[in-house]
């Protein structure tokens, strides 16, 4: 889809330019939000555990990251679509995503230069630290809502 589909999409879907405000505001916070989370964990647990924990926390924060950047693509796809579509892929996209990091937790699972709790603790801090920012993204994003009159 070229550029100037997409702006007449978007000019001819309101609701697709709000979506589309609100992803890009998320995914701003949780790129600046999580890669310091993610040094602080790479440092922390190079110097407890040595070389395994440099691997373990790098690999749980870059699969972390990517996790959260795959939301934030499955946003800008499913902006446009109708709201039961969207819901359809938001449910889709998150058992694939697990599905996706459970497979790459089984394929790391007998690497011996990995501290698996490196890893974990990485993965979800950096998980965690994401999803915080991206709510608050979300909530300071001016997004437009009707309310009905009181009757």
């Amino acid at each position: 889809m070229s550029e100037t589909e997409k702006t007449v999409e978007v000019e001819e879907n309101p609701h697709a330019k709000v979506v589309l405000q609100a992803a890009n505001a998320m995914t701003k916070a949780s790129l600046i939000a999580t890669p310091p989370v993610v040094l602080v964990c790479v440092v922390l647990f190079t110097v407890l555990n040595g070389l395994p924990g440099l691997v373990g926390a790098a690999i749980g924060g870059v699969l972390a990251i990517l996790s959260s950047l795959a939301t934030m693509g499955l946003m800008r796809f499913s902006a446009g679509m109708d709201p039961m579509f969207v819901m359809v892929i938001a449910l889709g996209g998150y058992v694939l995503k697990i599905l996706v990091l459970f497979g790459a937790l089984t394929l790391l699972r007998g690497w011996s230069d990995l501290h698996p709790m490196s890893l974990g603790i990485t993965m979800i801090a950096a998980i965690l630290v994401s999803a915080a920012a991206e709510f608050m993204a979300f909530r300071k994003t001016k997004i437009p809502t009707i309310i009905p009159a009181s009757r």
